[in-house]
């Protein structure tokens, strides 16, 4: 199949991210399929609609987030939406040739050091994060692929309290979208997000009456506080 130079389908783009990416302009033709027509947990319509497009990428960002709580409420849709999905779309793409960027998280680290590199060991500490990297091992034996492990949250912060014991690499959506394009040829894993900091010294930059929250009380006194990345290769790559 020849492929559409510089289309990319974009599942989930109904998501918080997805609606950021539809504000931005570059080189390259976005589609956003809606459920109906590309659903990810029925593979003959990846598969009828991925041949109708013939798109050179496809940028995976369906799945089951929040709230949290859910992962370990509806294990079933949390492993349908981010593992068997996921496995769907890869299996796809594999067929077809088509290239695959899927978005993962910070949360697959132990969460106890910080700073990690893409190289690391992996131990997820929530069931969010077990359905994330469950989706990586089937994007992982694909190798015309690039996983992102991100570290993102929306605009506004919209607690009125922020963790100062919690390091992470947040950085708003918005910004993710300007340098995004720039990793759509490159492969394996990189982490994505901006440096290190605590949550409370992220949000207090754009709020500065934001209130003081501590993880360890509210999360308990074992809870990994530090997933915080390495994310000196996406500087290399964007700079």
């Amino acid at each position: 199949m020849i492929l559409s130079k510089n289309t990319v389908v974009v599942t989930g783009g109904a998501g918080r991210f997805g609606n950021e990416l539809k504000k931005t302009k570059s080189k390259y033709k976005m589609i956003f399929p809606s459920k109906k027509k590309m659903d990810i947990l029925k593979i003959s319509t990846i598969n009828t609609y991925l041949k109708s497009k013939k798109p050179q990428y496809l940028l995976h960002l369906a799945g089951l987030s929040r709230p949290m709580k859910l992962h370990d409420t509806s294990i079933k849709s949390s492993i349908d939406l981010n593992i068997i999905g996921t496995c769907n779309i890869t299996k796809v793409c594999s067929d077809l040739g088509i290239k695959l960027i899927y978005f993962s998280t910070s949360y697959v680290y132990p969460g106890k050091k910080g700073n990690y590199k893409e190289t690391d060991s992996l131990l997820p500490n929530n069931n969010y994060a077990w359905s994330k990297l469950g989706g990586e091992s089937a994007v992982q034996m694909y190798k015309n692929s690039l996983i992102l492990r991100m570290s993102m949250t929306e605009e506004p912060f919209v607690h009125d309290r922020a963790f100062v014991d919690f390091n992470t690499n947040f950085i708003f959506h918005r910004y993710v979208v300007k340098f995004l394009v720039k990793l759509f040829n490159k492969k394996g894993i990189i982490n994505v997000g901006g440096k290190i900091q605590s949550v409370y010294n992220f949000a207090k930059v754009y709020n500065p009456k934001i209130k003081k929250a501590y993880a360890k009380e509210l999360l308990g006194k074992n809870y990994p506080l530090n997933p915080s990345m390495n994310i000196n290769k996406l500087k290399k790559i964007i700079k």
